[in-house]
């Protein structure tokens, strides 16, 4: 049994949780045991993670939970080795993933109000409660599992104020099964945000990563003296964003929060390991014009490849001051190599392939992903120019996020962030042809209010001398396995467009290894099909990592998909990582 009174009690007894956030839907499924080991041996009691909606529901009605989408295999894996559990299923994580972890289904509704009491939204929620609650609840402390803890929302306090929202979440949850005890997070330096995420029936938790005694005294004005105190985000490093720094916090500075904090309440590492944003699932933070890249490294006690850091050390240094643990014995053996320079053995256009890849839409008027049914990727928008009319220019009306123009093949201009809108003067002037329009999907906004405004392609229309052009075929390309299987690819070079690459190689024995863009402009790598995420070679992040188990014994094939028209005649893959 698991209670909140003055302290948190387990069984009874007062209980200290220190505890450290591992996104299962982060790290492949074979090293989940791995991470969890060393989250025990660092001194932590819990484990907490997030459940991304979107993961687990890409479509409506299709819900998936095998494989890396197995989270009751993670909760099963934390109580073999006597973890506690705090699960965050909230409809909406922020967590710097694509939309905050919405599903972008919900954005073909044209009058959708997200987070809030628009009920055709809380239906979509009940009906995934309904899926997911039910799995969760059989872990539960009080039916003999390992979670204390569920989360309602996540930091609401920064987004609204309909508590008649919260108080349905809360509701739900119960309906299907949930007993143990709810809490809500939020930023406890602000009133009205602390108090808006604020629900009956849940203990109010701080994220911070700084000044805990002043952080818990805010705290308190909202709270009380009667009840526990804890920091359920201590931001430990941080993340992230394309064309920007690499952020580092440092362990001495880190290690010392820490200890303040433990003198005081409770504790969950954010993060403890942060893993890898595979495939498209990296978000974009409000005000950043580009997106988050794909390590989720964070900075942590474990690295992106859950290496034992610094800070680890110093934060088991700490932790051994509040709570005594005994290490456990690494049971995966974890091996890291450099399989070398691999040459490229093939290559082939996209816009001569579109047909072979895709179905187009055909549509008066350009369509967004959303209206197509299409989550993630990109979108080809193509138009045929009249043979007696002349293209001076191209303006683009609402478009998100990053879109290449061709004319016939040829380049003609990127439109993206601050010249999204402008005019394109074209320096060669021709008649008739197909224009191409490139659009990238670049990651949806996880965090702010602006969350109803994210949907994707050509949301408006194309001028072309200054009056709209009629007549699209809009070719979807989310780049699945189905694509990529359609691919033929040979040995004739490409041009200043964009291509796909393809390169073999065989592995003696499979191990983690880091894939090295260099020569490459962007885009994204799939390794055996796996989508490992998008590569830009504005940093900071110069290589992807490639988990051992995503590689096979014998023939493996990596396949970039680059959208810039710069390419090189190999790849590296290296036993180093390079995060900038």
């Amino acid at each position: 049994m698991f209670e909140i009174k003055d302290k948190f009690y387990l069984n009874s007894e007062p209980f200290q949780i220190i505890s450290g956030a591992i996104h299962y839907f982060r790290t492949v499924p074979e090293y989940w045991r791995d991470r969890l080991e060393k989250l025990v041996n660092m001194g932590c009691n819990t484990v907490e993670t997030y459940i991304p909606w979107n993961f687990h529901e890409p479509n409506r009605g299709e819900f998936l939970w095998e494989g890396s989408r197995d989270v009751c295999r993670f909760i099963e894996t934390a109580k073999e080795l006597g973890i506690y559990m705090i699960v965050r299923p909230s409809p909406y994580i922020c967590a710097e993933w694509e939309f905050g972890g919405l599903p972008a289904w919900l954005l073909k509704d044209r009058g959708i109000r997200l987070r809030c009491s628009y009920k055709p939204y809380l239906d979509a929620v009940y009906e995934y409660y309904r899926e997911l609650m039910p799995k969760l609840a059989q872990y539960q402390i009080d039916k003999g599992g390992n979670i204390i803890l569920m989360q309602i929302e996540n930091e609401y306090g920064y987004y609204g104020n309909d508590t008649a929202y919260l108080k349905f979440l809360r509701d739900t949850m119960r309906e299907f099964g949930i007993t143990v005890p709810f809490v809500t997070s939020d930023g406890p330096w602000s009133e009205p945000i602390f108090k808006s995420g604020m629900v009956d029936g849940a203990l109010p938790t701080g994220n911070f990563g700084s000044g805990a005694e002043w952080q818990f005294e805010q705290m308190k004005k909202f709270i009380g003296d009667d009840k526990p105190l804890m920091c359920m985000e201590f931001w430990n490093g941080w993340f992230d964003a394309w064309g920007e720094e690499h952020h580092i916090t440092h362990p001495e500075k880190a290690a010392a929060e820490l200890d303040e904090l433990l003198k005081r309440g409770s504790v969950n590492f954010y993060m403890f390991e942060g893993g890898t944003n595979f495939g498209f699932m990296s978000g974009r933070n409000i005000g950043s014009k580009t997106a988050d890249v794909t390590s989720y490294d964070y900075d942590s006690p474990l690295t992106e490849d859950g290496r034992i850091t610094e800070k680890y050390e110093q934060f088991k240094s700490i932790i051994s001051k509040y709570r005594h643990f005994a290490p456990i014995p690494l049971t995966i053996e974890i091996k890291r190599k450099a399989y070398g320079e691999i040459p490229c053995m093939g290559s082939t256009e996209l816009l001569a392939n579109a047909d072979r890849l895709s179905v187009p839409v055909k549509s008066v008027y350009p369509l967004s992903m959303e209206d197509i049914g299409q989550n993630y990727g990109y979108i080809l928008y193509r138009l045929q120019v009249r043979n007696n009319e002349t293209v001076n220019d191209i303006r683009l009306e609402n478009a998100a996020d990053r879109v290449l123009g061709y004319h016939d093949g040829a380049y003609l201009f990127t439109a993206f962030a601050e010249n999204i809108w402008e005019k394109f003067e074209l320096s060669e002037k021709r008649s008739g042809g197909v224009i191409d329009l490139l659009c990238e999907n670049i990651g949806r906004e996880n965090f702010g209010t602006g969350l109803e405004n994210q949907r994707k392609g050509i949301l408006g229309g194309v001028k072309i001398n200054d009056h709209r052009a009629f007549g699209f075929e809009i070719f979807p390309l989310p780049l699945d396995e189905k694509q990529l299987s359609a691919l033929k690819f040979d040995e004739n070079p490409v041009g200043n467009a964009p291509a796909f690459f393809r390169f073999d190689f065989d592995v003696d024995e499979p191990c983690d290894t880091f894939l090295d863009t260099d020569g490459f402009g962007k885009g994204c790598a799939f390794v055996n099909g796996f989508n490992l995420g998008r590569f830009w070679e504005i940093g900071p992040q110069k290589r992807l990592y490639i988990p051992a188990p995503l590689l096979k014994k014998g023939p493996n094939t990596i396949i970039l998909f680059e959208t810039e028209g710069k390419h090189a005649d190999r790849i590296l893959l290296s036993d180093t990582p390079d995060l900038g």
